[in-house]
């Protein structure tokens, strides 16, 4: 995470990257930044709150005290006893909302980044990263979406650990986003809460080999090391044509494909003929009886900025 600072003396702008969580088997510890981004513009001002809106499923989002980056922003607020007399959020969102790719990491992220500037930056990065991970409830989000790239992560004693992992320059990623919304407490309440001691053994095998093949530019691997049984095979019911598209990602050549977050989303991990996959996948998904969005995206290397 950095900083640069530009514009005006009293307009903070954020800019904030969307978020894969769990990368198949690193359930709630593992996530990734990737270059599809909101943006916010936030000022003080003597008029109460005003809020707008712009972008993916705009009329979704609310515009009162109850928006996710204005509630953010009032947590740094009364943590440091800053109380503007109103408060003026222009909010552009890129980030498909409900689909699975961290929009609500994302508002908590940037809200709180801007609101600590506001007052002027009583609170360090670790401080905030620790609040801002307390707020959404588990870091496999928050904390890729601060930091950028990949990232390992867990809370122990309530401080946030992490480690950044540095994949091969070759990785790209096909994001299929069907147009139907799975809220993240639906996806998660279809998980068991006990689960066979073989399905976690598997599990943590295969977190393992996922973090030592990204760290050693090992493709080959990630076909069996993205492979899950913790959550994608309860959470796969309730995306339409899941099996086809895993299936036929497969076969035009990716080396792994999972669930981003609690679905929707599908991404298909690339590391050649780029265009040729999303062509494909686009003719592909066209004869769904839901619309698909099927587009290239990279890492996000730095995470969240202020511009």
């Amino acid at each position: 995470m950095h900083f640069i600072v530009v514009g005006g003396e009293h307009v903070i702008r954020v800019r904030v990257p969307a978020t894969a969580a769990n990368i198949g088997p690193g359930f709630d510890c593992l996530g990734m930044a990737l270059n599809i981004y909101n943006d916010i513009e936030v000022e003080e001002w003597n008029e109460g709150l005003s809020i707008s809106i712009l972008g993916e499923k705009c009329g979704d989002v609310p515009v009162d005290e109850t928006n996710l980056v204005y509630t953010s922003m009032k947590k740094v607020f009364d943590r440091v006893g800053f109380f503007p007399k109103g408060i003026r959020l222009k909010q552009k969102n890129g980030i498909p909302v409900t689909r699975g790719l961290g929009s609500s990491a994302a508002c908590i992220v940037s809200g709180m980044i801007a609101a600590n500037a506001l007052a002027g930056f009583p609170i360090d990065k670790k401080e905030l990263l620790r609040m801002a991970v307390e707020e959404d409830g588990h870091p496999d989000n928050v904390v890729p979406a601060m930091m950028g790239g990949i990232t390992a992560a867990c809370v122990d004693g309530g401080e946030v650990l992490y480690v950044k992992i540095q994949p091969p320059e070759s990785i790209k990623f096909a994001v299929m986003i069907p147009d139907i919304k799975i809220k993240t407490v639906k996806a998660r309440e279809i998980i068991p809460r006990m689960i066979p001691l073989e399905d976690a053994v598997f599990n943590i095998g295969r977190t393992a080999m996922l973090v030592a093949s990204l760290m050693a530019g090992k493709t080959g691997n990630l076909f069996a090391a993205t492979q899950d049984r913790l959550h994608q095979p309860y959470r796969k019911v309730l995306i339409p044509h899941w099996d086809e598209v895993y299936s036929h990602s497969l076969e035009l050549g990716a080396r792994g494909v999972f669930l981003s977050g609690s679905g929707p989303t599908i991404i298909a991990v690339l590391d050649r003929d780029y265009s040729d996959f999303i062509r494909h996948m686009k003719e592909f998904v066209s004869s769904f009886e839901q619309r698909w969005e099927v587009r290239l995206a990279e890492f996000c290397h730095h995470g969240v900025e202020m511009c």
